[in-house]
């Protein structure tokens, strides 16, 4: 597993379609999580950046939440909106850790007003969910035919070109 600092080192293409695209939606993605009765779970996520980690945290009480303290496997996905992927689009795949630690959540609650205006300074979080990485992958449309990026822990990014 991997950190996203460790990830973005290991797999610069992949790191680098993800944050193009997860920066040109305004942040959104889409996140798979699995349902108590084992069915997939889609939901919308605005997965932020932080200390060398990507953060997956939002309202609470939701049910990606739940699912995730349950089961923390997840699977992230760039919002994608030109079906002929001229920008790209990127999957992470891994588990979440929650951390807490109070200190950390201040930091990180700082770091969101001074960047977004959006103000949870002072506030208490259920859950604070770190994403470690256990694979990747990016699609690019090049020269009229797709190029899949694919990563894993311990190995070279490799290219498959369909």
């Amino acid at each position: 597993m991997a950190t996203w600092k460790e990830f973005s080192e290991a797999a610069p293409q992949t790191a680098s379609v993800f944050v193009r695209r997860h920066t040109a939606t305004g942040n959104l993605c889409m996140l798979g999580t699995l349902r108590s009765d084992g069915f997939p779970r889609i939901s919308p996520m605005e997965p932020r950046f932080f200390e060398g980690q990507l953060w997956l945290i939002g309202m609470p009480n939701t049910t990606k939440f739940y699912d995730l303290a349950r089961d923390p496997r997840f699977c992230l996905h760039t919002a994608t909106v030109d079906t002929h992927l001229a920008d790209g689009d990127a999957k992470l795949f891994g588990v979440v850790q929650d951390v807490q630690d109070k200190a950390l959540h201040q930091r990180f609650a700082e770091a969101l007003f001074e960047e977004t205006g959006f103000d949870l300074r002072g506030r208490e979080f259920g859950h604070f969910y770190a994403a470690d990485l256990t694979s990747a992958s990016a699609v690019e449309s090049v020269d009229d035919r797709l190029e899949i990026t694919i990563w894993k822990p311990g190995e070279p990014e490799r290219v498959v070109r369909k």
